[in-house]
């Protein structure tokens, strides 16, 4: 399953409670001080996350962890009642996540349940950071305007695909406006569902409403334009998210891109066992890339979003 416009922030610095929502983007640096609160593991560590960490760091698959050769604490604010009981002390490592074995099952279905469990509004979409949303879809549109066209070389504006498309936050204000037809995808029903009265009028405009993972979805060849890929890849494994990526790549039409907007850690892969999906640096997220057969052709960091957040890139592949 995957989970998409499910922007990871931390509601509890700014407003004093956590709602039903992700913390993914909340700096991890930010978070060791507050490690003494209702944490999900190092202090007040749960089972569930150290027996996950051990599945991974034991899996056959888990080369690049056993590279690393080392775990060190890193805090990232998070925890249930919502995303965000408050800090969760994480694990960080290295190099990438590897192939979760034993634990795959559990990684997906505990972020299925975590999702079903967030309010289909934008403010949920956004972990209560609804106020942002303006930023990232203007950013995000400046962005891929710079390849839409009808000139040589240009990307075209037929149809796109919204990944992880949660209520149709971006479809509504960013895929819509620009593509004659979108399709929308997401492993929560109920998000689709509003999607359907959410995106109103234009909505009609919607080729498709696929409930999927993307770990098992196929979209079709050569239909997309655009694959729109946001706040998602953290919830596929380093070998789901290669195999995602190359059939995107057989979905594209010609001069077609993918777009990956996503934060990125400081350094490592970050795990966060509230909603069961990891954080990885921009280093590892290039790699998996390249695995993939994929360039990257041009990249940009999201200005203007509130300081307590992870970095948020944004790369547009072929």
């Amino acid at each position: 399953m995957c989970f998409g416009d499910k922007n990871k922030h931390n509601y509890i610095s700014q407003h004093g409670s956590s709602p039903k929502r992700s913390s993914r983007l909340a700096r991890q640096q930010h978070a060791p001080a507050r490690g003494r609160q209702r944490g999900r593991c190092g202090h007040g560590s749960s089972r569930a996350n150290k027996e996950m960490t051990s599945r991974v760091l034991s899996s056959p698959g888990a080369e690049s962890l056993r590279e690393a050769g080392e775990v060190k604490r890193a805090g990232l604010r998070g925890g249930r009642g919502g995303r965000g009981g408050r800090a969760t002390c994480c694990c960080s490592r290295k190099d990438g996540m590897g192939d979760i074995a034993d634990g795959e099952g559990s990684f997906y279905s505990n972020a299925e349940d975590y999702w079903r469990e967030v309010p289909p509004t934008v403010d949920g979409m956004l972990g209560g950071y609804g106020s942002i949303s303006s930023i990232d879809i203007n950013g995000s549109k400046a962005f891929l305007q710079k390849f839409l066209g009808d000139g040589d070389g240009k990307t075209g504006t037929d149809c796109a695909l919204d990944c992880g498309a949660g209520i149709g936050r971006i479809s509504k204000r960013l895929l819509l406006p620009l593509f004659k037809t979108v399709d929308l995808v997401d492993v929560t029903q109920e998000f689709l569902d509003k999607a359907k009265t959410y995106l109103g009028e234009e909505g009609k405009r919607v080729g498709k409403y696929l409930c999927s993972g993307l770990q098992d979805l196929v979209p079709e060849s050569g239909r997309y334009d655009v694959i729109w890929i946001q706040w998602v890849i953290g919830h596929l494994t380093d070998a789901h998210l290669v195999d995602f990526l190359q059939r995107c790549q057989k979905a594209l039409r010609p001069n077609g891109l993918i777009i990956i907007k996503d934060n990125v850690s400081y350094e490592g892969v970050v795990p966060d066992e509230v909603d069961s999906s990891v954080c990885r640096d921009l280093q590892i997220v290039h790699r998996l890339v390249g695995r993939a057969g994929l360039r990257i052709v041009h990249a940009e960091q999201q200005t203007n979003f509130p300081k307590e957040i992870y970095q948020v890139h944004t790369l547009a592949l072929r």
